[in-house]
């Protein structure tokens, strides 16, 4: 098998799973703006809340109409959650182990769904569906925060203690719904936080089914690793450079990819099989 060099065979590589993040992320983008919407609609129904007769049961109807809206929000990003972990990511996986089969000049069909790449995806797609689910969850129970807080600060002003009507930047600055809050309090937009989980799951999707057919269909011992320039094998800034390289088969499944925005991608080389003069890390 000739060698190929990175610039010959990246292009075109992961235009799939690129298409499958694009289509999720417009749906996850466009049901988080019910959150954001909804956030401002409430601020706007409790900015007019004056102390008198009426306002409580107008605060409770405004924060009722809100809790639907998270309520909704909830349902439909949790669809969106389900289908991408039991429908897209398999795909991912499947186009992953094809592509390897091409790259390999190698018959396609011989991917099939086996009880081994099954077995192999499940847990793969169980994680990630927990990943993308605690975000979720977290951010219904942040926009549950601001439902009280807000609420709080409307009693406040029905009840003639807060004689200047309730903070609305305050509010929305203390509770941004806008945002996805890292465990380091980082906060990052929404659309920017789906991109990286989405394209890091799909990466490692493809990457997996790729070199689990190499070992299974093709009993392949070696992969060429295609990767970026500067990238780490096991991690971004290692020194051990993946591009170019030869990989033993139990290193490229123990490292499908090295990090979020990873490029990464496997060539089977069943035609290495034997060879006692190859370490992992050489040069292809």
């Amino acid at each position: 098998m000739t060698s190929l060099t990175p610039t010959q065979d990246r292009t075109g590589q992961h235009e799939e799973l690129l298409a499958l993040v694009a289509l999720l992320l417009t749906r996850l983008v466009r049901t988080w703006k019910l959150l954001t919407t909804a956030q401002d609609d409430l601020l706007r129904a409790l900015e007019r809340i004056r102390p008198g007769v009426g306002a409580t049961p107008r605060i409770r109807v405004a924060v009722r109409d809100y809790n639907q809206q998270v309520a909704r929000f909830d349902r439909e990003v949790r669809a969106l959650v389900e289908r991408w972990a039991a429908t897209d990511l398999p795909t991912a996986y499947r186009d992953g182990a094809i592509n390897a089969l091409r790259r390999a000049q190698q018959d396609v069909t011989l991917f099939r769904w086996t009880t081994d790449h099954q077995a192999a995806l499940t847990p793969l797609t169980a994680t990630f569906y927990v990943d993308l689910i605690r975000r979720v969850q977290e951010t219904v129970r942040r926009a549950q925060a601001f439902s009280r807080a807000a609420q709080d600060a409307a009693r406040e002003v029905a009840a003639g203690r807060q004689h200047e009507g309730i903070d609305s930047p305050r509010l929305a600055a203390d509770h941004p719904l806008t945002t996805v809050i890292y465990a380091d309090q980082s906060r990052h937009p929404v659309e920017a936080w789906a991109r990286s989980a989405l394209l890091w799951q799909g990466v490692v999707a493809v990457n997996t089914g790729a070199v689990n057919t190499a070992r299974w269909e093709l009993d392949a011992q070696w992969m060429q690793c295609v990767d970026g320039s500067e990238c780490g094998f096991v991690s971004h800034p290692d020194t051990d450079h993946a591009d170019g390289t030869i990989r033993s088969i139990d290193d490229a499944s123990m490292y499908p990819a090295a990090h979020h925005g990873c490029i990464r991608s496997w060539i089977p080389r069943p035609d290495l099989n034997g060879r006692t003069d190859i370490e992992s890390g050489d040069p292809a």
